[in-house]
C-alpha cells in the first residue's frame, strides 16, 4: 500500500510540474497577446491576402478561375475607372485645402484668450464629426433640393435662381465638397487646437518684446511650430478623401453621369452591384498603391528632410 501511494504521489507531482511548465515567465507575454494576434490574423491579415489572390481570379457564382493580370489590364482600359479617379482628385485638390484652412482659422480663434465659452464652441464645431453620416446626408439632401430646399429658398431672397445642387455635374461635386467640409472641419480643428496648446507661450512673449505684430507672430511662430500637425492632417485628409464613399453614395449615387463617382464607390458597385469580386479586388489594390505613393510624396515634400 505504501509503495502504491508513493507511485501515485510521484505521478501527481509529475503532472503538476508538467502543467506548471506550460506557462513560464518567458512565454507569459505571448499567452496574453495570443488572442489579439489571432483576431488580427483572422480579420486583417487573412482578408488582405485573400483579396490580393482574388484580384488575379474571375469569380462566377461559387467558382473561381485564375486569370492572371486580366483584371488589372481591364482596369487600365476602363474609362469609368479613369473618370472616378479624376473625380476623386478634383474633390481632393479643392476640398482638403479649404477644409484645413478653415480648421486652422477656427482653431486659432478658439485658442484666443479673449474668447468666452470656449467649451461650447469647441463642442459645437466638433459635433458634425460624430453625427451619423446617413442622417446628416439625408438632411443635406432636403436642404439642397432644387425645388423645395431651404438653401434655394434663402438664395431667392437675394435674387439668385434655384441651383440644381444634386442634378448637374458641377453642382453635384460642390454639394459633396460642402458636406465633407461641414463634417470634417471640426475634427481637424481639434487637432490644430491641440497643436496650438503645445506651443510655448514664451515664444510669443519674446516676439512681442521684439515688436513683432500678431500677424507676423502667426506666420513666423505659429505656422512653423504647427508643421508636424500640418503633415498629419494633410496626409490623413488625403487618405480619407481617396477613400471617399459615404457622401457621394448617399447624396448622388455617383451621378449625374458619373460626375461624383469616386474610386471606392466604383469599387463598391463592381463588387456588390455587379458581383465582380475579382475586378473589385484589383481596384482596391490599385487604390492602395495610389494612396501609398501620394502619402510618401507628401511626407517627402512637407516632412522633415531627415
Amino acid at each position: 500500500m505504501e509503495q502504491t501511494e508513493k507511485v501515485l504521489n510521484t505521478k501527481t507531482n509529475f503532472r503538476v510540474k508538467k502543467r506548471k511548465s506550460l506557462v513560464t515567465p518567458k512565454n507569459v507575454p505571448y499567452v496574453f497577446i495570443a488572442p489579439a494576434f489571432l483576431l488580427i490574423m483572422i480579420f486583417t491579415v487573412y482578408p488582405v491576402i485573400s483579396s490580393f489572390i482574388l484580384s488575379f481570379q474571375e469569380v462566377r457564382g461559387v467558382e473561381k478561375s485564375f486569370v492572371g493580370f486580366a483584371n488589372y489590364s481591364r482596369l487600365f482600359q476602363d474609362p469609368v475607372f479613369y473618370k472616378s479617379l479624376l473625380n476623386t482628385f478634383q474633390i481632393l485638390i479643392v476640398q482638403v485645402p479649404i477644409m484645413l484652412f478653415l480648421s486652422l482659422l477656427i482653431a486659432v480663434g478658439l485658442h484666443s484668450s479673449m474668447l468666452k465659452g470656449k467649451a461650447f464652441f469647441r463642442i459645437s464645431y466638433f459635433m458634425p464629426a460624430i453625427t451619423a453620416l446617413v442622417a446628416a446626408s439625408i438632411v443635406f439632401m432636403i436642404l439642397l433640393d432644387e425645388h423645395f430646399g431651404l438653401v434655394n429658398y434663402l438664395l431667392s431672397f437675394v435674387g439668385i435662381e434655384a441651383i440644381p445642387w444634386l442634378t448637374t455635374p458641377f453642382w453635384a461635386k460642390v454639394s459633396v465638397i460642402l458636406v465633407m467640409t461641414w463634417r470634417w472641419t471640426g475634427y481637424n480643428m481639434v487637432i490644430f487646437l491641440a497643436g496650438l496648446q503645445n506651443i510655448p507661450s514664451d515664444l510669443y512673449e519674446a516676439a512681442s518684446m521684439d515688436g513683432a505684430s500678431k500677424v507676423k507672430q502667426f506666420f513666423m511662430i505659429t505656422i512653423p511650430q504647427l508643421k508636424p500637425v500640418f503633415i498629419f492632417t494633410v496626409v490623413m485628409s488625403t487618405i480619407g478623401t481617396l477613400q471617399l464613399f459615404d457622401e457621394p453614395f448617399i447624396l448622388t449615387q455617383g451621378g449625374p453621369n458619373n460626375a461624383t463617382m469616386t474610386i471606392t464607390l466604383y469599387l463598391y458597385e463592381a463588387g456588390f452591384k455587379f458581383f465582380d469580386f475579382g475586378y473589385a479586388s484589383a481596384i482596391a489594390y490599385v487604390l492602395v498603391i495610389i494612396t501609398a505613393i501620394i502619402s510618401w510624396v507628401q511626407m517627402k515634400l512637407v516632412g522633415d528632410e531627415s
